[in-house]
């Protein structure tokens, strides 16, 4: 018994050995020496658990699409302001059909606001809005128009707030109006709401019941989803902006709708296999978290920045596709009720419109 004491003893001693070691060293260090150390290691942490996410959305970029994951003729497009306030003619109009021949495109989302922070809508902000319901209804048949509404929001910005009952109701009554012009859906953009927000989904328990009664289409734009699980959280913590919502809400607010347009770009990766290989999880999430009865859309950036939260070598409509293409193949290749939305017209150029359809359009 003694013997095996002592073995024991010597196993621990060599053991330990690197511990008393490294407790000695540190007790010889300078105390800057001390301090300089502990601020590596904390900032090698989060530098460890951004590199291991962004080996994640890389490896997403990997693989071949599938043959199955290419339009289904539900995408959509937004169109700016100008089609509406007296800018645009009827020439406009047979171009924009002329630019849709052939693609995948059903609904447009037409800037038709934006709502007043007290939720109305004047007319004189959409003059030719019975126009141009007229003129593409004419010319483009079996194209939905959808008046596309939105405004800032609280408690981040000082704009609308939709925990106000009444301001609901002022949204609603907007609904209708916009449904009176001829338009076919009602397409919310309201921006940043954070996940939790009671007042958003009560806003759509509203809406929902004024659009059905017109056979009209209930469509929102919505944020991207945590890459990883309570990053909204901290995003909120540290920057007191709500960049994602998680899953849960996401579902929330897509079983209130007809329609979920995820925007998908404004993403801050810093090349295209990353921006692709997040996007492909994003696709991926959103399949998850959206019912099989949902239109669910996936946002292609149609336009060009370059600043810390778009880098515009790396969001690149081939990028996306691409990533649409690998997440709809991994999670749900069958999935009729998908499409993609190409924002914005107005800055769109002929490369981005030959990505899509080259990648998305022809992929079959």
């Amino acid at each position: 018994m003694a013997g095996f004491r002592i073995f024991a003893q010597r196993v621990g001693r060599v053991l330990t050995a690197p511990v008393r070691a490294l407790r000695t060293r540190w007790r010889a260090w300078s105390w800057w020496r001390r301090a300089l150390l502990v601020l590596v290691l904390a900032a090698a942490v989060p530098t460890a658990a951004l590199g291991s996410v962004f080996v994640m959305f890389r490896l997403h970029y990997t693989g071949t699409p599938g043959a199955e994951a290419h339009t289904r003729g539900r995408d959509a497009l937004w169109l700016g302001h100008a089609w509406v306030d007296g800018r645009k003619t009827d020439a406009d109009v047979a171009a924009l059909g002329r630019q849709l021949a052939g693609t995948g495109i059903r609904d447009l989302y037409v800037h038709t606001g934006p709502l007043e922070h007290d939720g109305t809508l004047p007319p004189s902000v959409h003059p030719r809005g019975r126009w141009f319901t007229d003129a593409v209804h004419a010319a483009l048949p079996g194209v939905r128009v959808q008046a596309w509404l939105g405004d800032e929001v609280k408690p981040e910005r000082d704009a609308m707030d939709l925990e106000d009952g009444p301001t609901r109701d002022r949204v609603t009554a907007s609904a209708g109006q916009v449904l009176d012009l001829g338009f076919d859906g009602v397409h919310f953009d309201m921006e940043p709401i954070r996940p939790g927000s009671a007042g958003w989904l009560t806003l759509l328990d509203q809406v929902r019941p004024v659009t059905a009664a017109r056979g009209a289409k209930l469509s929102v734009a919505v944020p991207q989803i945590d890459p990883v699980p309570g990053l909204h959280t901290a995003g909120i913590l540290l920057t007191d902006h709500g960049k994602w919502w998680d899953q849960a809400y996401f579902t929330q607010t897509a079983r209130r709708v007809g329609q979920i347009a995820v925007m998908s770009y404004d993403t801050s990766m810093p090349t295209e296999p990353l921006y692709g290989g997040y996007v492909a999880r994003q696709t991926e999430l959103a399949l998850r978290a959206t019912p099989a009865d949902v239109d669910l859309l996936m946002g292609l950036p149609f336009f060009w920045d370059d600043k810390w939260g778009h880098w515009g070598d790396a969001e690149t409509v081939p990028a996306a596709v691409r990533g649409v293409r690998l997440g709809l193949g991994r999670e749900d290749p069958r999935r009729q009720n998908f499409g993609v939305a190409l924002y914005v017209d107005f800055a769109s150029l002929p490369e981005h419109w030959a990505a899509y359809r080259d990648g998305w359009v022809d992929a079959a």
